[in-house]
């Protein structure tokens, strides 16, 4: 492995994880590839990361970005974690990925950068450590599109090929994803340590997630509600710790029920403590709302459906607090205590997040009692008429509803529409007002699943680039409701057979 200069390029590291104990990780370089091609890069963030695309985009720069060459100030591990995957608990690592450092933004703001599938590590087991084009492309299209939703999520820097096929059902082109993060830091993360080290290591991991996402960093949460605390009423700052990542699991999942979006693989190595959305392999947004919708290939009983996302935040964070209990006092039953008042917090600080997004996207200003049940019985007309969750609510925002025919046609919507007009002409705000607030919350376009099978297949079978960057042009801004973005939101021809998604390990 020859060290890159990286000269102009703007690395500029300080790799606090790596001065962890070695417990955490293993120290392990990027295994070269034959012949790196940069295949797709993210101008905008390098950019905000303080990097030189024009420098990410020479030799050097692919060489970097598929682990040919390791930047200077890079210190590449991969990190150690365990999870329970579908309920079962195992033991688990980086095996098809490492952390390369932590880059130092020019606003201060420290990011991890990862390369995914950039070769075999200690935790690969049986894998190959590899990663196919089209899996590292749905992730930059979805993680990309995410982000623009206003959803907290890992972001993707750069996509580049390797020149090298990878076998999986078939022979795959491979390729390397630049993930980029806040951090790393997972809740299987917490299970490694409470199950295979001390207490001290458990006080230590802790120690160092607090003080990384600690008061006024967490991601997509009020910083406010944080600020100015140390320590919790009992003078114990893990408790704090558990809150923190509870209010912002709870903030999270709430903006993926809003949009439609099913993650498919919420295990608990799954599960970030900084709140950002983190593996997009069986992702997908719904069409046609069903609570029961699932696309993952793997998960044959709907432990993930859409509508159980909720319920699976709250049993993994049931898992956080299980590892954190040592550090909550040493009465296990008091700490056990606790951490269910803590946990109890979840399940209304969900319903406040999602139930405060939907008065948005219905135009709704104030609360009234009335308003839970105006957008449950939305909900259930969508799901007994198919409708598209989407559309639905993009038909209510433009106030296209009588020349949409389906479920708008029937008679139990009009009844609804009646309820949800009288409600919005009991409140002050004007007509003008409701609108625009529903326009910033209904985006007019997500990322279509057979608009994004589609730029794959141009991208990965014709080397073809064009429809993925047209699909990347209309998702930039979701809530434009530009003329451009009209043919990205019209519905896929009808088909027999589910849509599938897989992890593509």
């Amino acid at each position: 492995m020859t060290n890159g200069l990286s000269t102009g390029a703007g690395w500029n590291f300080d790799n606090s994880y790596a001065r962890l104990p070695e417990f955490f990780y293993a120290r392990q370089e990027p295994v070269p590839v034959r012949a790196p091609e940069l295949i797709v890069l993210n101008e905008p963030l390098a950019a905000s990361l303080g990097l030189n695309a024009e420098a990410l985009r020479s030799g050097e720069g692919a060489a970097i970005l598929a682990g040919n060459r390791v930047p200077d100030g890079a210190e590449p591990l991969a990190e150690a974690y365990a999870g329970h995957q579908f309920g079962y608990f195992t033991m688990l690592g980086d095996g098809r990925a490492i952390l390369l450092g932590e880059q130092i933004a020019p606003g201060g703001r420290r990011f991890d950068i990862q390369l995914k599938g950039s070769g075999r590590t200690p935790y690969s087991r049986g894998g190959d450590g590899r990663a196919a084009l089209g899996p590292m492309l749905r992730e930059y299209i979805v993680s990309e599109a995410m982000h623009a939703l206003g959803i907290p999520t890992t972001r993707s820097l750069a996509v580049t090929a390797t020149g090298q096929s990878i076998q999986r059902e078939k022979e795959l082109p491979g390729a390397v994803l630049t993930r980029v993060a806040a951090s790393h830091l997972r809740v299987g993360t917490f299970e490694y340590a409470a199950r295979f080290g001390s207490v001290d290591d458990v006080r230590t991991l802790a120690d160092y997630a607090l003080e990384r996402h600690g008061p006024g960093m967490a991601a997509g949460v009020d910083s406010a509600a944080d600020a100015g605390a140390g320590t919790d009423s009992d003078g114990n700052r893990y408790r704090l710790l558990l809150r923190g990542v509870i209010r912002r699991q709870a903030a999270l999942i709430a903006k993926w029920q809003l949009v439609g979006f099913v993650h498919g693989v919420m295990n608990t190595d799954n599960m970030t403590i900084s709140g950002e959305t983190i593996d997009y392999g069986p992702c997908a947004f719904m069409d046609a709302y069903d609570p029961a919708t699932v696309f993952s290939s793997i998960d044959s009983q709907g432990r993930y459906a859409y509508g159980r996302q909720p319920q699976i935040g709250a049993w993994n964070l049931a898992r956080l607090a299980e590892s954190l209990l040592p550090l909550l006092g040493a009465d296990p039953d008091r700490a056990a205590k606790q951490a269910e008042e803590e946990l109890r917090a979840y399940g209304e600080q969900f319903r406040t997040h999602w139930l405060a997004g939907m008065r948005a996207k219905l135009g709704l200003f104030g609360e009234e009692e009335s308003d839970e049940a105006l957008a449950a019985d939305l909900l259930e007309l969508m799901r007994l008429n198919r409708a598209d969750y989407t559309n639905t609510f993009r038909a209510l925002t433009l106030d296209l509803m009588d020349a949409a025919g389906g479920m708008f046609a029937t008679a139990a919507f009009t009844e609804w529409r009646k309820r949800w007009e009288e409600r919005r002409g009991r409140q002050s705000e004007s007509e003008e007002a409701s609108r625009r607030l529903m326009r910033a919350n209904n985006p007019a376009v997500i990322p279509r699943n057979h608009r994004v099978e589609e730029a794959l297949e141009a991208a990965v079978e014709r080397g073809d680039l064009g429809v993925m960057n047209r699909l990347l042009a209309a998702l930039a801004d979701p809530y434009a409701y530009s003329p451009g973005q009209d043919e990205y939101a019209a519905l896929p021809e009808s088909c027999d057979v589910p849509y599938r998604t897989y992890c593509g390990t």
